[in-house]
């Protein structure tokens, strides 16, 4: 297909980040200490490893499936309605308060132009779902729990969507709908972390939001723009 050509596919595709790119925070750390603080997880325990995946991750160094198996348990031990439950309670005390009015201003702005929207983020779709959806977005690329029965499992189904993975999985989400980045004639993604350099080298328009100093250094090499989100106390 050339670009616009396909009446399904816009001329512009609009990807963003989730922890730290939409919201001033990480999700996935997020919700692990508010289980924790819940009561629901030990939290001599699980407070230490959070912390070592979360620096792990920002160090570059995280091993995605010690880290799904972690973070996946919870899901597998407690049932659908009290996860719901939890989750609510969740979005509502710690994920609301760290909306980000330019991210929300950005993604209405793609929206409202009729721009195909996503999140792509390695968090689970379970806890990421709904902070996309505080967005108005529909599209979610994220890794995937397993469930049967109703039930999560503390597995996944498919690849992560992690690093490389986060390319791939982008690439099998438009496939799903016949088409590819090269449909497209703008691709725009926002991140803030050096682990999506994959996916921002991969499309037209790479923006740097807020990034780590990894991917502060890399975009200025390369010329990428480089923006906060994140409001100055003076704003």
């Amino acid at each position: 297909m050339e670009a616009g050509r396909d009446r399904h596919f816009p001329q512009r595709l609009s990807l963003f980040d989730l922890d730290n790119t939409l919201i001033a925070g990480d999700s996935d750390y997020g919700w692990a200490q508010f289980l924790i603080e819940a009561g629901v997880l030990d939290a001599d325990l699980y407070e230490r490893r959070n912390a070592g995946f979360f620096a792990d991750y920002k160090a570059g160094t995280l091993d995605i499936h010690a880290f799904l198996d972690f973070q996946l348990r919870p899901l597998a031990e407690h049932e659908p309605s009290q996860l719901l439950a939890w989750r609510a309670r969740f979005v509502a005390e710690k994920i609301v308060p760290i909306l980000l009015p330019k991210a929300r201003a950005v993604v209405g702005q793609r929206l409202a132009a009729g721009d195909l929207v996503a999140v792509v983020t390695a968090t689970n779709s379970f806890i990421a779902r709904p902070i996309a959806e505080l967005y108005g977005i529909s599209h979610l690329v994220a890794t995937e729990p397993e469930t049967i029965g109703g039930r999560f499992t503390g597995r996944t189904t498919g690849e992560s969507c992690f690093r490389e993975g986060k390319l791939h999985r982008v690439g099998d989400w438009l496939a799903a709908m016949d088409g590819s980045l090269s449909d497209f004639a703008e691709s725009w993604f926002y991140s803030d972390s050096h682990n999506d350099l994959a996916l921002l080298s991969a499309v037209t328009h790479p923006v740097a939001i807020d990034p780590d100093p990894v991917l502060q250094e890399h975009a200025g090499a390369r010329g990428w723009p480089v923006l906060t989100w994140r409001v100055a106390p003076n704003e």
